[in-house]
């Protein structure tokens, strides 16, 4: 498998998302104006020459868009192969590139998002600790920090106090949500529309600066979902999916 890095200068003519196949879908530009908007901060999104879900994405933790608190650490936003591509070493060579990335970078290691049992969206942690990733912190809806050190006595990084305990003061559905994931773009609108239709409290969030990412009441940025102020689900969801939610 060969391997292509996503930049400013080739991003307007290479297919970065996920299962989207139409390079001008609201989906694609939304993802491409985020990521071109993070470059700067040292974001590096490296990809398969195939077509397909095969990437991964990840960036300086300081300027990652989450409530960390990881000093010379590399964020891994997004390591993700799946489809035909799945079984043949394709995530080891991703894992493997960041990692020696981070390394030549003078990162004190890595971390990423997982939890106890694999939930969507999220890397897998069986997959996490087969490659030496262990946990070194955990909120109060699951989800997990994991990280691996490229020393044995470095500091391990952790949520910020935000993250901890996942809760707001609003009532009704709240989604809290940022434009790295491109479904946002089509789906969150959607969301809307049909509450508004059903009747059902609903207001969506656009996180839209790291800033205000980083102080989230949420450990996952991309899409968090609270219902009467308790956290919910990190889960994409289009209109069939949250009503099949609500009548619950």
């Amino acid at each position: 498998m060969e391997y292509i890095r996503v930049t400013k200068e080739n991003i307007e003519s290479e297919h970065i998302c996920c299962a989207i196949s139409n390079n001008k879908d609201i989906q694609v530009a939304s993802k491409k104006a985020w990521l071109s908007e993070r470059f700067d901060d040292g974001l590096v999104f490296l990809k398969s020459t195939e077509r397909g879900k095969c990437f991964i994405e990840y960036i300086p933790a300081e300027n990652a868009w989450n409530p960390l608190i990881a000093e010379g650490y590399m964020y891994i936003d997004c390591l993700w192969v799946s489809g035909s591509l799945k079984g043949h070493g394709y995530s080891n060579d991703l894992l493997n590139a960041c990692i020696e990335d981070s390394k030549s970078k003078g990162k004190k290691g890595l971390c990423i998002l997982s939890s106890a049992k694999k939930k969507p969206f999220l890397a897998d942690p069986k997959f996490l600790k087969y490659k030496g990733f262990s946990v070194c912190d955990e909120a109060d809806n699951g989800v997990q920090l994991w990280y691996l050190p490229f020393a044995d006595d470095t500091e391990p990084p952790r949520f910020r106090d935000c993250a901890k305990h996942p809760h707001i003061d609003e009532t009704g559905y709240v989604l809290y949500y940022t434009s790295q994931c491109p479904f946002n773009a089509k789906y969150v609108p959607i969301l809307e529309q049909t509450a508004k239709e059903l009747g059902v409290p609903f207001k969506a969030i656009h996180i839209e600066t790291k800033e205000a990412a980083q102080n989230a009441p949420t450990p996952i940025t991309t899409y968090a979902l609270f219902y009467n102020g308790e956290y919910l689900t990190n889960e994409q969801m289009n209109d069939k999916k949250f009503i099949k939610l609500i009548s619950k």
